[in-house]
């Protein structure tokens, strides 16, 4: 019996158009687009306003046109509004290059920072003054003190201590020993990276890098570079280029000078502590106005008498000021005279501090206020929510 065979038509291929996420995509596409376009709008009336601003400026005879405390305010108004689905460091990022870029219009900021390109200083100085700040980097942390001293620069960005190493001492020095104030700090979480040309760590003969970062890294240099020798350069971004230049060495420094120095990056997060960090200062004419978390950081001598150091720091107990730092240094007046360097909580404006500061100048040789200054929060560990969200929720 002959077997029947039923005739199959063909499919027609299936068209682009019959993929059910495609108009849903793209009318969401769409809408971002015309969402970019309307914020794109605001910015440029933004700008407008802030020229407006300039002009009124000129007319009072303002020669600041830089308000540090109005834009931490915003900020801050604006990370708090916004918390949910976008992160308050995003709108802080974002908006920070916003009022960068409309001081720019207005008139640009000068800022100068312990150099070259590709140190964490400089990471320092973006965050803190944006993209659109006119950028001076200098070679010492004396010359920063100078560029703004001589009003070269607006401000001044330099490290002043780290949580692994310690007090940096240039800058300790030459706040003591110059007239300008702290106006601003901010914390920068430092992660250490290895770069190098080499193929693999057995290849690596020569470690370059800073004295600090050498430091933070000193354990795990031991472990995995243990014959290399270890030289130490006047920057990460020099070791940078050095490590550039030879195919057997390596450098010690930030993310962001493998990208300016062209060199590969073999290892990361190679400090010895997780939660490294460095704190930075912004350096100006005048301090801060009061903000209610402040932080004042002063300096004091005093005699070589035997309870004179317990004199004076009981002024600041006895007022229910708290201190958080103290360091010494030699005074550079008189050989193993010492004088000390303390930060404390408070504005030197608030009832508390200023009975201190007034106890304190009849207990010690000199006392030297060198800036209140809002306080910055440290980076919070990873997987964990910085001071200021932490066991806030979402509305509803």
């Amino acid at each position: 019996m002959a077997t029947q065979t039923a005739s199959r038509t063909p499919k027609a291929p299936a068209t682009p158009a019959a993929t059910p996420g495609k108009p849903v995509l793209a009318g969401a596409r769409a809408r971002i687009d015309a969402l970019d376009d309307e914020i794109l709008d605001l910015l440029e009336k933004r700008a407008d306003i802030a020229r407006e601003i300039a002009v009124a400026k000129q007319k009072a005879k303002i020669e600041s046109f830089h308000d540090p405390e109005r834009e931490r305010q915003v900020l801050e108004r604006l990370a708090h509004r916004g918390e949910g689905r976008f992160p308050p460091d995003a709108v802080r990022a974002v908006f920070r290059e916003v009022m960068s870029a409309c001081l720019s219009v207005e008139q640009p900021l000068r800022v100068a920072y312990l150099g070259p390109e590709g140190t964490f200083s400089q990471m320092a100085a973006r965050h803190l003054f944006g993209l659109s700040a006119r950028y001076r980097e200098c070679a010492t942390i004396d010359a920063v003190f100078d560029a703004v001293q001589s009003r070269d620069a607006t401000y001044g960005v330099v490290p002043i201590e780290n949580s692994t190493e310690g007090a940096v001492s240039m800058t300790s020095d030459a706040l003591l020993d110059g007239q300008l104030l702290i106006r601003q700090e901010y914390i920068l979480p430092v992660s250490h990276c290895l770069l190098t040309r080499a193929s693999s760590l057995s290849a690596i003969d020569t470690v370059y890098s800073h004295p600090q970062a050498l430091a933070q890294c000193r354990l795990w240099i031991a472990k995995h570079l243990p014959r290399a020798q270890v030289v130490q350069t006047t920057s990460t971004a020099a070791a940078a280029r050095e490590a550039q230049a030879d195919d057997r060495a390596a450098a010690i420094g930030a993310a962001i000078a493998s990208e300016i120095h062209d060199v590969p990056i073999l290892s990361r997060n190679i400090q010895d502590r997780p939660e490294n960090a460095t704190r930075f200062v912004v350096l100006g004419h005048d301090d801060a106005k009061p903000s209610g978390r402040d932080r004042t950081t002063l300096a004091f001598g005093v005699t070589h008498h035997e309870g004179a150091l317990r004199r004076v720091l009981t002024e600041f107990e006895t007022a229910g000021v708290n201190l958080t730092r103290i360091e010494s240094r030699p005074s550079r007046q008189k050989a193993w005279q010492y004088v000390f360097l303390v930060d404390v909580e408070g504005h030197r404006d608030s009832p508390e501090l200023a009975k201190a500061l007034k106890g304190a100048r009849h207990s010690a040789t000199f006392v030297k206020v060198i800036g209140s200054y809002p306080r910055s929060d440290p980076p919070a560990p990873k997987g964990k929510p910085s001071p200021k969200t932490r066991g806030r929720k979402g509305k509803g």
